[in-house]
């Protein structure tokens, strides 16, 4: 089975007893990581060979450093100590082939390993699957999280604006399968989430979808394709999304209002705690929450986020959590982001490093940052 290790000392040490070794990179908070543990303690009985390092990489910040790990769940493959390879993202088939290509070198009586596993490597088509799933639903909406729980901003409010049309739809986490998130991207020509698909033609992202919301184009569009909501369904969303115990965690991830969030972070800190968040977040138009400072960042993570800014030309404040832990600890509670570095835009919640990193690599952070900061002034 797969072993944890908590140190750097404890990852060397689990290494003397192997030539092989995966080092997976994982974080509690997220949805993907779930999925990948089964796979990498079925792998872990099929190569008794290859030692499976399970490394927090929000906790390990020297390991996740090391290997230049920016996203989890994260997969080193080792060999003599030396790496031989990664994979990022949750990804069965390729972490099976990869794990077996590296067990090819163990002693014989590992080899027939690789046999057995390989029927998983043969799914169904990411193009075909894509199409199945726009196919099963009218209004399907790519987002990263679920409408209960969005992992990012952008995603919470096209729920929202769906939301506030009537109508249903259905959600598909990209987080929970790596092969669709990548695939789709090639199949709408459109390279970030969330994406809102209608009778399986692309409506847009974030943007588009929020201005056709706020216009009326959006309610209109969706009455004419899909026919009026029913007078139940129209009059329940919104009493489904104001009451707290039916949907908590969507309301509340929702960036687009720290000051609606602050009452939960009041809620489980004192008063005083709360408003100094709220004054924390709003400090400066762009404001990092980070480990470190960015002239001495401290983990990969944060480090990250920091060259992405500085790429664009970006000028930003930042706060070292690790210099005070009642601000570490509030503000994960008072945003409902569960990790570190968060970015905030004139005290909008943005995100964290995977959607900072998605949008440089897209070309929309600045623009992203700038559309923000024009919105919310």
């Amino acid at each position: 089975m797969a072993r944890d290790v908590g140190s750097v000392q404890a990852f060397e040490e689990a290494l003397k007893g192997s030539r092989q070794a995966v080092a997976y990179f994982w974080a509690d908070w997220s949805e993907p990581c779930k999925q990948m543990d089964a796979v990498v303690a079925e792998l872990a009985k099929q190569y008794p060979a290859v030692a499976f390092l399970r490394v927090d990489a929000e906790k390990v910040d020297a390991l996740t450093e090391r290997f230049g790990v920016e996203t989890v769940p994260c997969f080193v493959l080792l060999q003599d100590g030396a790496k031989a390879g990664s994979l990022e993202g949750a990804d069965p088939s390729a972490l099976t082939q990869r794990v077996a290509s590296l067990a090819a070198a163990a002693p014989a009586a590992a080899a027939p390993a690789p046999a057995a596993a390989a029927p998983a490597a043969a799914p169904l088509g990411v193009q075909q699957r894509i199409r199945s799933l726009l196919s099963a639903s009218p209004l399907l909406l790519f987002m990263k999280g679920t409408k209960a729980q969005p992992y990012c901003g952008f995603s919470g409010r096209v729920v929202e604006a769906l939301r506030a049309t009537g109508h249903g739809f259905d959600t598909f986490d990209i987080f929970a399968d790596e092969e669709i998130r990548q695939g789709l991207k090639e199949y709408s020509n459109w390279p970030t989430y969330p994406q809102l698909y209608l009778a399986g033609e692309l409506v847009g992202g974030c943007d588009i979808v929020t201005e056709m919301a706020a216009s009326g184009e959006l309610q209109q569009l969706l009455d004419e394709k899909l026919g009026a909501p029913a007078p139940k369904a129209a009059a329940a969303a919104p009493k489904a999304a104001a009451a707290p115990a039916a949907a908590p965690q969507q309301q509340q991830q929702q960036p687009a209002a720290p000051a609606a969030a602050a009452p939960a972070a009041g809620g489980a800190a004192p008063a005083a705690l709360a408003a100094r968040l709220e004054a924390l977040v709003k400090s400066e138009p762009v404001m990092l929450f980070m480990k470190g400072s960015p002239e001495a960042p401290r983990c990969g993570f944060s480090r990250k986020v920091v060259e992405a800014l500085r790429s664009e030309g970006l000028e930003f404040g930042t706060f070292d959590i690790l210099s005070d832990e009642a601000v570490r600890q509030g503000l994960k509670e008072y945003s409902h982001w569960p990790t570190y570095p968060q970015l905030y835009v004139n005290g909008e919640l943005l995100g964290g490093c995977d959607i900072v990193l998605e949008m440089a690599a897209g070309g929309e952070l600045k623009g992203g940052v700038d559309e923000m900061l024009h919105r919310t002034t």
